[in-house]
């Protein structure tokens, strides 16, 4: 599923972004962009507005994994 998010904090280890819903989803340092980056502010400030993919989601402890690689499309 396809979201935009506002990027709410960025940290050392990747950022959190709003998509809507009442917990922010984290977007993992691995999972921002397909080439390395030593911190996530390379990329990301807070406040810009991104697109982002839901990969995971963890209900009992509140966590939504996401992912700004945009999905291999099925051929």
């Amino acid at each position: 599923m396809e979201l935009t998010g506002t990027v709410r904090n960025v940290i050392d280890f990747g950022a959190f972004v709003d998509i809507g819903v009442h917990q922010d989803g984290l977007v993992h340092i691995s999972q921002i962009t397909n080439r390395f980056i030593k911190h996530p502010s390379e990329v990301l400030k807070v406040g810009d507005v991104v697109k982002v993919w839901v990969l995971t989601v963890d209900v009992p402890k509140k966590r939504i994994g996401l992912t700004m690689k945009p999905p291999k499309k099925a051929d």
